[in-house]
């Protein structure tokens, strides 16, 4: 059997359109929304930094979805399209029929914005995951690198590690109010790096703290989210730095420094 194999799932994009059931305030940049709607039975998501797309009202406040045209979205012609973003599943409970994900207010944006005030009743559109990287389960340990925006996955991704697991997190923040709770079956190393004003784009708190991460023993999956310079600077490091096999490091660019998103 081969060690440390990975898998890929491929899934059916439908696209939906969901209801806010509960909103909470995690911390001052995380805002938690929980969704529902019938639309939204069905939904599956089997990996940690899975992303769901979300589509929120355009600038007029109305929602215009698009159809999915062989593989491709498609908006109606005569109207602004919503605006969309990536987003992590957080949790979907399959019982109650509930999607939760956590946005992060950074004061701009649509999706922000729209975090900041949603509200029970409101509707938003949701399409996909459209697959799943499945990390190999045999790893010695799995460290988790990245800054407020992969909170999420990382979460998610602790929450489902089983027991006798061993997982590294190297987690950067805001400031110390912008800790949150994370829970874990496995052992856990959690260290927080709080930039108390440092330049998000900017900040060397995470690659600092990976330089001088002690050495593991045995192997090690590293998962690495970040603005997006910055993530695939810290993947050069492991893979030209330390000699990680690229097959060990998955490292994603959740946003970037110049402003511009990916609407693929």
């Amino acid at each position: 059997m081969t060690r440390h194999a990975h898998q890929m799932q491929r899934h059916t994009v439908i696209l939906r359109e969901i209801e806010v059931l509960r909103v909470e305030r995690l911390t001052p940049h995380m805002q938690r929304v929980v969704f529902g709607g019938d639309a939204l039975r069905g939904f599956l998501s089997v990996s940690p930094d899975d992303h769901v797309k979300l589509f929120f009202p355009n600038r007029e406040g109305r929602l215009v979805l698009p159809s999915l045209e062989q593989g491709r979205l498609e908006f109606p012609e005569g109207a602004e399209p919503s605006p969309m973003r990536d987003y992590t599943p957080r949790r979907y409970d399959d019982e109650l029929n509930e999607l939760t994900v956590d946005f992060v207010l950074h004061g701009d944006g649509p999706a922000s914005a729209w975090a900041e005030q949603a509200a029970p009743g409101q509707r938003i559109g949701a399409g996909g995951p459209r697959g799943s990287f499945i990390v190999a389960e045999d790893f010695d340990h799995y460290v988790m690198i990245g800054d407020e925006t992969a909170l999420p996955a990382i979460g998610r991704w602790l929450d489902e590690l089983p027991y006798g697991a061993h997982a590294v997190v190297l987690a950067e923040i805001p400031g110390s109010a912008d800790r949150q709770p994370l829970s874990s079956r496995a052992e856990v190393d959690l260290s927080w790096f709080e930039r108390d004003g440092i330049d998000p784009a900017g900040s060397q708190l995470l690659e600092n703290a990976l330089e001088r991460l002690p050495e593991l023993p045995g192997d090690s999956f590293w998962w690495i989210a970040a603005e997006s310079g910055r993530a695939r600077r810290m993947r050069q490091y492991l893979n030209e730095a330390l000699g990680v096999p690229k097959e060990w490091v998955r490292a994603t660019g959740y946003w970037k420094a110049d402003g511009t998103v990916e609407e693929a």
